[in-house]
Protein backbone atom coordinates (compact mmCIF):
# COMPACT_ATOMS: atom_id res chain seq x y z
CA UNK A 1 0.00 0.00 0.00
CA UNK A 2 2.86 2.40 0.81
CA UNK A 3 4.45 1.69 -2.54
CA UNK A 4 1.17 2.41 -4.29
CA UNK A 5 0.81 5.65 -2.35
CA UNK A 6 4.35 6.70 -3.27
CA UNK A 7 3.64 5.86 -6.90
CA UNK A 8 0.57 8.08 -7.08
CA UNK A 9 2.39 10.83 -5.18
CA UNK A 10 4.49 11.24 -8.32
CA UNK A 11 3.03 14.02 -10.46
CA UNK A 12 3.19 12.04 -13.71
CA UNK A 13 1.38 9.02 -12.23
CA UNK A 14 -2.00 10.73 -12.09
CA UNK A 15 -1.70 11.99 -15.66
CA UNK A 16 -0.64 8.53 -16.85
CA UNK A 17 -3.60 6.97 -15.05
CA UNK A 18 -5.93 9.42 -16.82
CA UNK A 19 -4.38 8.46 -20.17
CA UNK A 20 -4.82 4.74 -19.45
CA UNK A 21 -8.47 5.20 -18.44
CA UNK A 22 -9.09 7.27 -21.57
CA UNK A 23 -7.52 4.63 -23.83
CA UNK A 24 -9.44 1.77 -22.19
CA UNK A 25 -12.71 3.66 -22.58
CA UNK A 26 -12.03 4.35 -26.26
CA UNK A 27 -11.12 0.72 -26.89
CA UNK A 28 -14.71 -0.16 -25.92
CA UNK A 29 -16.19 2.79 -27.83
CA UNK A 30 -14.41 2.03 -31.11
CA UNK A 31 -12.93 -1.27 -32.35
CA UNK A 32 -10.45 0.68 -34.50
CA UNK A 33 -8.74 2.55 -31.68
CA UNK A 34 -6.22 -0.12 -30.65
CA UNK A 35 -5.29 -1.15 -34.20
CA UNK A 36 -1.58 -0.79 -34.91
CA UNK A 37 -2.19 1.69 -37.71
CA UNK A 38 -4.33 3.97 -35.56
CA UNK A 39 -1.89 3.88 -32.64
CA UNK A 40 0.98 4.98 -34.87
CA UNK A 41 -1.24 7.62 -36.47
CA UNK A 42 -1.91 9.05 -33.00
CA UNK A 43 1.80 9.02 -32.16
CA UNK A 44 2.74 10.65 -35.45
CA UNK A 45 0.04 13.28 -35.00
CA UNK A 46 1.39 14.25 -31.57
CA UNK A 47 5.07 14.20 -32.53
CA UNK A 48 5.48 17.84 -33.59
CA UNK A 49 3.43 19.05 -30.60
CA UNK A 50 5.52 16.84 -28.32
CA UNK A 51 8.81 18.15 -29.73
CA UNK A 52 7.81 21.80 -29.26
CA UNK A 53 6.33 21.04 -25.83
CA UNK A 54 9.75 19.89 -24.61
CA UNK A 55 11.07 23.42 -25.05
CA UNK A 56 7.86 24.93 -23.71
CA UNK A 57 8.26 22.86 -20.55
CA UNK A 58 11.72 24.34 -19.99
CA UNK A 59 10.40 27.86 -20.52
CA UNK A 60 7.47 27.36 -18.15
CA UNK A 61 9.64 25.69 -15.50
CA UNK A 62 11.99 28.69 -15.60
CA UNK A 63 9.03 31.01 -14.99
CA UNK A 64 8.55 32.21 -18.57
CA UNK A 65 6.07 31.75 -21.41
CA UNK A 66 6.45 31.52 -25.19
CA UNK A 67 3.47 32.21 -27.44
CA UNK A 68 5.54 32.42 -30.63
CA UNK A 69 6.26 28.70 -31.13
CA UNK A 70 3.74 28.32 -33.97
CA UNK A 71 5.26 31.23 -35.88
CA UNK A 72 8.80 29.95 -35.29
CA UNK A 73 7.68 26.58 -36.66
CA UNK A 74 6.54 28.35 -39.85
CA UNK A 75 9.75 30.38 -40.09
CA UNK A 76 11.94 27.27 -39.73
CA UNK A 77 9.88 25.39 -42.31
CA UNK A 78 9.72 28.17 -44.91
CA UNK A 79 13.36 29.16 -44.46
CA UNK A 80 14.51 25.56 -44.94
CA UNK A 81 12.34 25.10 -48.05
CA UNK A 82 13.41 28.47 -49.50
CA UNK A 83 17.12 27.78 -49.06
CA UNK A 84 16.66 24.37 -50.64
CA UNK A 85 14.28 25.22 -53.49
CA UNK A 86 15.00 28.84 -54.43
CA UNK A 87 18.65 29.18 -53.41
CA UNK A 88 19.75 25.68 -54.46
CA UNK A 89 21.52 25.01 -51.16
CA UNK A 90 22.45 21.50 -50.08
CA UNK A 91 19.35 20.02 -48.34
CA UNK A 92 21.09 19.40 -45.02
CA UNK A 93 22.71 22.82 -45.06
CA UNK A 94 19.23 24.21 -45.69
CA UNK A 95 17.96 22.27 -42.66
CA UNK A 96 20.82 23.70 -40.60
CA UNK A 97 19.84 27.17 -41.81
CA UNK A 98 16.23 26.62 -40.78
CA UNK A 99 17.26 25.42 -37.34
CA UNK A 100 19.62 28.38 -36.98
CA UNK A 101 16.71 30.68 -37.81
CA UNK A 102 14.66 29.10 -35.01
CA UNK A 103 17.55 29.41 -32.54
CA UNK A 104 18.00 33.07 -33.49
CA UNK A 105 14.29 33.72 -33.02
CA UNK A 106 14.46 32.10 -29.59
CA UNK A 107 17.45 34.27 -28.68
CA UNK A 108 15.47 37.39 -29.61
CA UNK A 109 12.61 36.24 -27.37
CA UNK A 110 15.03 35.66 -24.52
CA UNK A 111 16.69 39.05 -25.03
CA UNK A 112 13.32 40.83 -25.00
CA UNK A 113 12.44 39.15 -21.71
CA UNK A 114 15.80 39.41 -19.93
CA UNK A 115 17.35 42.62 -21.34
CA UNK A 116 14.36 44.71 -22.40
CA UNK A 117 12.45 43.50 -19.31
CA UNK A 118 9.26 42.96 -21.30
CA UNK A 119 6.71 40.60 -19.73
CA UNK A 120 7.03 37.20 -21.50
CA UNK A 121 3.37 37.17 -22.50
CA UNK A 122 3.66 40.55 -24.27
CA UNK A 123 7.12 39.92 -25.72
CA UNK A 124 6.24 36.60 -27.32
CA UNK A 125 2.80 37.80 -28.38
CA UNK A 126 4.59 40.48 -30.39
CA UNK A 127 7.12 38.08 -31.89
CA UNK A 128 4.27 35.72 -32.79
CA UNK A 129 3.03 38.33 -35.27
CA UNK A 130 6.55 39.22 -36.40
CA UNK A 131 7.35 35.58 -37.08
CA UNK A 132 4.18 35.01 -39.07
CA UNK A 133 4.94 38.02 -41.22
CA UNK A 134 8.55 36.91 -41.65
CA UNK A 135 7.40 33.48 -42.84
CA UNK A 136 5.21 35.13 -45.48
CA UNK A 137 8.09 37.38 -46.56
CA UNK A 138 10.42 34.41 -46.93
CA UNK A 139 7.83 32.52 -48.97
CA UNK A 140 6.94 35.30 -51.38
CA UNK A 141 10.07 37.35 -52.04
CA UNK A 142 12.22 34.58 -53.55
CA UNK A 143 10.23 34.00 -56.74
CA UNK A 144 8.52 37.37 -56.81
CA UNK A 145 5.08 35.76 -56.47
CA UNK A 146 2.29 35.86 -53.93
CA UNK A 147 2.30 32.12 -53.27
CA UNK A 148 1.83 31.18 -49.64
CA UNK A 149 3.97 28.05 -49.70
CA UNK A 150 7.34 26.80 -50.89
CA UNK A 151 7.73 23.24 -52.27
CA UNK A 152 10.29 20.88 -50.75
CA UNK A 153 10.73 17.42 -52.22
CA UNK A 154 14.12 16.19 -51.04
CA UNK A 155 13.81 12.49 -50.10
CA UNK A 156 16.33 12.75 -47.26
CA UNK A 157 14.57 15.61 -45.49
CA UNK A 158 11.23 14.04 -46.40
CA UNK A 159 12.27 10.94 -44.46
CA UNK A 160 12.38 13.03 -41.27
CA UNK A 161 8.67 13.73 -41.57
CA UNK A 162 7.24 10.86 -43.62
CA UNK A 163 9.76 8.04 -43.20
CA UNK A 164 9.39 4.84 -41.19
CA UNK A 165 11.82 2.67 -39.25
CA UNK A 166 10.01 -0.62 -39.42
CA UNK A 167 6.40 0.19 -38.48
CA UNK A 168 7.38 3.25 -36.41
CA UNK A 169 7.15 6.73 -37.99
CA UNK A 170 10.44 8.63 -37.93
CA UNK A 171 8.95 11.72 -36.18
CA UNK A 172 7.92 9.49 -33.27
CA UNK A 173 11.49 8.21 -32.86
CA UNK A 174 12.83 11.76 -32.97
CA UNK A 175 10.32 12.86 -30.35
CA UNK A 176 11.12 9.98 -27.99
CA UNK A 177 14.88 10.54 -28.37
CA UNK A 178 14.49 14.24 -27.55
CA UNK A 179 12.28 13.48 -24.55
CA UNK A 180 14.91 11.09 -23.15
CA UNK A 181 17.68 13.62 -23.77
CA UNK A 182 15.74 16.51 -22.22
CA UNK A 183 14.72 14.44 -19.18
CA UNK A 184 18.35 13.48 -18.56
CA UNK A 185 19.45 17.08 -19.04
CA UNK A 186 16.92 18.58 -16.62
CA UNK A 187 17.46 15.94 -13.97
CA UNK A 188 21.22 15.39 -14.09
CA UNK A 189 23.00 18.57 -15.17
CA UNK A 190 23.84 21.79 -13.35
CA UNK A 191 22.09 23.96 -15.92
CA UNK A 192 19.04 21.72 -15.79
CA UNK A 193 18.74 22.10 -12.03
CA UNK A 194 19.31 25.85 -12.36
CA UNK A 195 16.25 26.07 -14.61
CA UNK A 196 14.14 24.69 -11.75
CA UNK A 197 15.84 26.98 -9.24
CA UNK A 198 15.18 30.10 -11.33
CA UNK A 199 11.53 29.17 -11.78
CA UNK A 200 11.05 28.41 -8.09
CA UNK A 201 12.58 31.65 -6.81
CA UNK A 202 14.51 33.88 -9.18
CA UNK A 203 15.76 36.19 -6.41
CA UNK A 204 17.10 33.34 -4.30
CA UNK A 205 18.71 31.81 -7.40
CA UNK A 206 20.47 35.10 -8.18
CA UNK A 207 21.70 35.46 -4.61
CA UNK A 208 23.12 31.94 -4.77
CA UNK A 209 25.26 32.88 -7.77
CA UNK A 210 23.09 31.69 -10.67
CA UNK A 211 23.04 33.86 -13.79
CA UNK A 212 19.26 34.07 -14.00
CA UNK A 213 19.17 35.93 -17.32
CA UNK A 214 21.48 33.41 -18.99
CA UNK A 215 19.33 30.50 -17.82
CA UNK A 216 16.14 32.14 -19.05
CA UNK A 217 17.66 32.99 -22.45
CA UNK A 218 18.81 29.39 -22.80
CA UNK A 219 15.27 28.06 -22.39
CA UNK A 220 13.93 30.39 -25.09
CA UNK A 221 16.74 29.47 -27.48
CA UNK A 222 16.04 25.75 -26.98
CA UNK A 223 12.33 26.32 -27.59
CA UNK A 224 13.06 28.23 -30.78
CA UNK A 225 15.34 25.49 -32.09
CA UNK A 226 12.86 22.71 -31.30
CA UNK A 227 10.02 24.68 -32.91
CA UNK A 228 12.09 25.09 -36.08
CA UNK A 229 12.86 21.35 -36.01
CA UNK A 230 9.12 20.64 -35.78
CA UNK A 231 8.71 22.87 -38.83
CA UNK A 232 11.31 20.91 -40.78
CA UNK A 233 9.60 17.64 -39.87
CA UNK A 234 6.20 19.03 -40.92
CA UNK A 235 7.69 20.20 -44.21
CA UNK A 236 9.14 16.75 -44.81
CA UNK A 237 5.75 15.19 -44.17
CA UNK A 238 3.80 17.57 -46.42
CA UNK A 239 6.53 18.15 -49.05
CA UNK A 240 5.74 21.86 -48.83
CA UNK A 241 6.22 24.70 -46.37
CA UNK A 242 3.13 26.84 -45.87
CA UNK A 243 3.07 30.27 -44.25
CA UNK A 244 0.02 29.12 -42.27
CA UNK A 245 1.87 26.13 -40.86
CA UNK A 246 1.57 25.97 -37.09
CA UNK A 247 -1.14 28.59 -36.87
CA UNK A 248 -2.75 28.35 -33.43
CA UNK A 249 -0.51 25.45 -32.37
CA UNK A 250 0.86 27.40 -29.40
CA UNK A 251 -2.33 26.62 -27.46
CA UNK A 252 -1.83 22.88 -27.97
CA UNK A 253 1.83 23.10 -26.96
CA UNK A 254 1.12 25.00 -23.75
CA UNK A 255 -1.83 22.71 -23.00
CA UNK A 256 0.35 19.59 -23.38
CA UNK A 257 2.80 20.95 -20.81
CA UNK A 258 0.11 22.12 -18.37
CA UNK A 259 -1.92 18.90 -18.61
CA UNK A 260 1.32 16.99 -18.03
CA UNK A 261 1.82 18.75 -14.69
CA UNK A 262 4.03 21.72 -15.55
CA UNK A 263 3.11 24.68 -13.37
CA UNK A 264 2.40 28.05 -14.96
CA UNK A 265 4.01 29.59 -11.88
CA UNK A 266 7.36 28.00 -12.68
CA UNK A 267 9.64 25.67 -10.77
CA UNK A 268 7.72 22.43 -11.41
CA UNK A 269 7.24 20.12 -14.35
CA UNK A 270 8.87 17.36 -16.37
CA UNK A 271 9.19 16.47 -20.04
CA UNK A 272 7.86 12.97 -19.32
CA UNK A 273 4.67 14.47 -17.93
CA UNK A 274 4.50 16.78 -20.93
CA UNK A 275 4.78 13.80 -23.27
CA UNK A 276 1.85 12.15 -21.48
CA UNK A 277 -0.10 15.42 -21.70
CA UNK A 278 0.52 15.59 -25.45
CA UNK A 279 -0.63 11.98 -25.73
CA UNK A 280 -3.87 12.77 -23.89
CA UNK A 281 -4.63 15.60 -26.29
CA UNK A 282 -3.80 13.44 -29.31
CA UNK A 283 -6.02 10.62 -28.05
CA UNK A 284 -8.90 13.02 -27.43
CA UNK A 285 -8.60 14.40 -30.98
CA UNK A 286 -8.39 10.88 -32.39
CA UNK A 287 -11.49 9.87 -30.42
CA UNK A 288 -13.51 12.64 -32.04
CA UNK A 289 -12.49 11.39 -35.48
CA UNK A 290 -13.28 7.74 -34.71
CA UNK A 291 -16.61 8.55 -33.06
CA UNK A 292 -17.63 11.12 -35.67
CA UNK A 293 -18.18 13.92 -33.15
CA UNK A 294 -18.34 17.58 -34.29
CA UNK A 295 -15.15 19.67 -34.42
CA UNK A 296 -16.46 22.51 -32.26
CA UNK A 297 -17.11 20.05 -29.42
CA UNK A 298 -13.50 18.86 -29.68
CA UNK A 299 -12.24 22.41 -29.20
CA UNK A 300 -14.51 22.91 -26.21
CA UNK A 301 -13.37 19.67 -24.57
CA UNK A 302 -9.69 20.62 -24.97
CA UNK A 303 -10.45 23.98 -23.35
CA UNK A 304 -12.21 22.30 -20.42
CA UNK A 305 -9.26 19.91 -19.95
CA UNK A 306 -6.86 22.87 -19.82
CA UNK A 307 -9.00 24.67 -17.24
CA UNK A 308 -9.19 21.53 -15.10
CA UNK A 309 -5.43 21.02 -15.26
CA UNK A 310 -4.69 24.61 -14.25
CA UNK A 311 -7.35 24.52 -11.53
CA UNK A 312 -5.95 21.31 -10.06
CA UNK A 313 -2.46 22.79 -10.05
CA UNK A 314 -3.69 25.88 -8.21
CA UNK A 315 -5.55 23.80 -5.65
CA UNK A 316 -2.59 21.51 -5.08
CA UNK A 317 -0.39 24.54 -4.43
Amino acid sequence: MRRVQRLFAVREAGVLAALVVLCVGLSFASPYFFTLRNVFNVLQGMSTIGIMAIGMTMVLVSGGLDLSVGSVLAVGAVLTARLMTYEGLNPWLAVAGGLAGGLAFGWVNGALVTHARIVPFIATLGTLSVGRGLAFLLATSGAGSVASNVPMRDPGVGFLGAGYVGPVPMPVLIMLALVALAAAFLGNTVLGRQIYAVGSNARAARLSGINVERVQRFTYVVTGGLSALAGVISTGLLSTASTNLGSGVELDVIAAAVIGGTSLNGGEGSVVGTLIGAAIMAVVRNAFVLLGLPLHLQTMIIGVVILLAVGLDRRRR
